[in-house]
């Protein structure tokens, strides 16, 4: 929401984005959620800048993995110890008062290597956002013997931002008030500390057993200063924004804060066994495995008594426990060289507890616990046509559990509500017709059992909870083309074009009535929010082979509804409204001097400079990135 990647908010195949809490985020295979089960909001989102890749998965392949199996799989990827002896520095700045540095080694020896990282990165005001950010990482492998190894992963993050829910008002965008900074008291201080071990050992030439023992820490402490949308409070400090003429055009600024602060502890071991065996005279590449998980959230509110007060009165304090085991069998079958078949199963197990010691002024003891449980298979197929064409079809069930405060109140009562079930569906193809052009074509379709639809203070809720959302339908098509230049014009340098398109219908396909009670309306076929019909992109890289290169790249949104109502008509505050297609480009021109080990770019970000909302949500509108210059240069030897 702030654009400048501090937290990821993303939706795939028309499923809404609200910090990606429909996607299971990894990073090397290890969930990185607050909570991966109770609490999988990412308010915590790995650093772009420490990445060697990403995986994403959408089809049937995504049930090895869990909980969140509904939207599909982000896996990051850091860099291995490196073969030889490594050094890297970086360093970039920008307008906005923007920096970034980042220093590494890395080093093998005759029985391992290791890769040590260290990223800071400052902005003082992109947009509306200022932060400062500490990363650290150190990946060791040492090898036991000639069949086994492990590997030791440590990491610590430490953000301080001025991340708020406060967006604009209606009138205010309409102004052109886009960057006026509402909340400048709010600050959102991230602490994460984490590790694993894994062990990996060959016992024959088809079999490898791997287990991995993981944990973090994580801590979130959010200043946020109280506000209303009408005067007349007591504790108002007399700073307005917005229009006061309008009902609901301004935000009124309260001389006092509600500070959340909260800890997360996650532990969990997940072993698995590859292994490859004929069976039936068919070959077959099982991955089979298990989990056990455990997790727990310490969560305070504290009230303070100004507009800067990061103490106060304790008016809530709670902790949630949850113990999750999984494990799943998914099997590759060659029936024929042209022919692969991959079934596989799931079963999750989550038991979750919520003990309330104080709510308002009260000290209390509520107490409460419930669980979840279910099967998820799937089934994919692959078909090699010939060397160029590949057909590829699958299905899966997709789950997701509630999150742990939503499914038990306030007062301790289970609500029982029902886990995010869907039959997800996809057929494809992926072609190279020529040497010089690769397509991949999919249509697919989510058809949900029950949806969960949020009403999280992030979602732009009222921050009691989730319902059960009943029947939605996500239907689309994806198109994806790289075109490869230098092979048609036979050229020495690099240039490519690669386009996507994406077609995507995400409705409500039962009869669902939302409303005051004198004036309900069905929303039975409207569009879910957050759910553009059309989305497409372009890119163009171009490098010569004297080190020049450029990048250009452009993303179109289509227009998307901000509620389930579909309303057009912007409200006052901002929060509800049609929200307008944009079309945002970015461009980076490089240039590498490789008997120096030295590579200089210059990278321009929204180059039209574009104006557009990019949410209406948590609490008002979030205008995009305004256009944003970097300059810098990367060392590697």
């Amino acid at each position: 929401e702030e654009g400048v990647g501090l937290r990821l908010n993303m939706g795939i195949r028309g499923l809404d984005p609200d910090r990606s809490r429909t996607l299971l985020v990894m990073e090397d295979g290890i969930p990185v959620a607050l909570a991966p089960y109770g609490e999988p909001e990412m308010y915590y989102t790995p650093s772009i800048d420490r990445m060697s890749g990403i995986e994403i998965l959408k089809g049937s392949g995504s049930i090895i993995y869990g909980p969140q199996t509904i939207g599909g799989v982000v896996n990051y990827l850091t860099q291995d110890p490196p073969e030889n002896s490594q050094v890297k520095f970086d360093f970039s700045g920008g307008s906005g008062g923007y920096l970034n540095t980042s220093i590494g080694y890395g080093d093998s020896f005759g029985s391992g290597g290791f890769i040590t990282e260290l990223y800071h990165k400052k902005a003082d005001n992109i947009g509306l956002t200022n932060y400062t950010i500490f990363d650290f990482m150190t990946k060791a492998k040492f090898n036991l013997d000639a069949n086994s190894s492990i590997r030791i992963k440590l990491g610590a993050y430490d953000e301080i931002s001025n991340s708020t829910y406060v967006g604009l008002t209606q009138s205010m965008y309409d102004n052109g008030d886009y960057y006026t900074e509402i909340a400048p008291n709010d600050e959102l201080d991230v602490k994460r500390y984490s590790g694993s071990l894994s062990y990996q050992k060959v016992l024959s030439q088809t079999t490898v057993i791997n287990a991995t023992l993981y944990g973090y820490n994580t801590t979130r402490f959010w200043k946020r200063q109280n506000f209303s949308r009408s005067p007349g409070a007591s504790d108002q400090t007399g700073i307005v924004f917005g229009d006061t003429d309008v009902d609901g055009g301004a935000i009124y600024m309260r001389d006092g804060t509600g500070n959340r602060n909260r800890e997360f502890n996650v532990v969990g071991v997940q072993p698995n066994i590859l292994s490859e065996i004929d069976l039936l005279g068919f070959n077959n590449k099982i991955n089979a495995g298990i989990r056990l998980h455990y997790e727990e959230a310490f969560e305070q509110r504290i009230n303070g008594t100004n507009a800067t007060a990061n103490s106060g009165n304790l008016v809530a304090d709670e902790v949630r426990t949850g113990k999750a085991f999984s494990a799943y069998v998914h099997d590759r079958i060659y029936f024929t060289d042209e022919l692969v078949v991959s079934p596989g199963v799931r079963y999750e197990n989550f038991n979750y507890e919520r003990e309330i010691f104080r709510t308002g002024s009260n000290d209390t003891l509520i107490n409460s616990s419930s669980g979840i449980s279910s099967f998820i298979p799937g089934i994919g197929i692959n078909y090699t046509l010939s060397n160029n064409y590949t057909f590829f079809a699958g299905m899966h069930r997709g789950f997701s559990p509630p999150r742990i405060k939503d499914a038990i109140t306030n007062s301790g009562e289970a609500l029982e509500l029902d886990a995010e079930l869907s039959l997800n569906y996809e057929l494809g193809i992926r072609t190279r017709p020529a040497e010089y052009l690769s397509v991949e074509s999919s249509i697919y379709m989510l058809d949900f059992e029950n949806q969960i639809i949020p009403v999280s203070e992030s979602s732009g809720g009222t921050g009691t909870g989730l319902v059960n959302g009943g029947e939605t339908m996500h239907q689309g098509v994806e198109l994806a083309v790289l075109l490869d230049f230098a092979h048609i014009f036979n050229l020495n340098s690099l240039l490519t074009l690669q386009t996507n398109f994406s077609y995507n219908i995400a409705e409500y396909s039962s009869d669902r009535f939302v409303g005051s009670e004198d004036e309900k309306i069905n929303i039975n076929g409207n569009r879910l929010p957050y759910a553009p019909e059309y989305m497409s992109s372009i890119i163009i890289n171009y490098e010569t082979e004297f080190g020049m290169g450029l990048n250009f790249s452009g993303t179109y949104i289509g227009e998307k509804y901000s509620d389930e109502l579909n309303s057009v008509t912007p409200s006052n505050d901002g929060q509800s409204g049609l929200i307008s297609s944009n079309f945002v480009a970015n461009a980076t021109l490089s240039y590498k001097l490789k008997s120096y080990h030295l590579g200089l770019f210059l990278s321009v970000k929204n180059i039209f400079d574009e104006r557009y909302i990019a949410s209406r949500r948590p609490q008002g509108i979030k205008v995009g990135l305004p256009r944003y210059i970097t300059f810098g240069v990367d060392y590697s030897l």
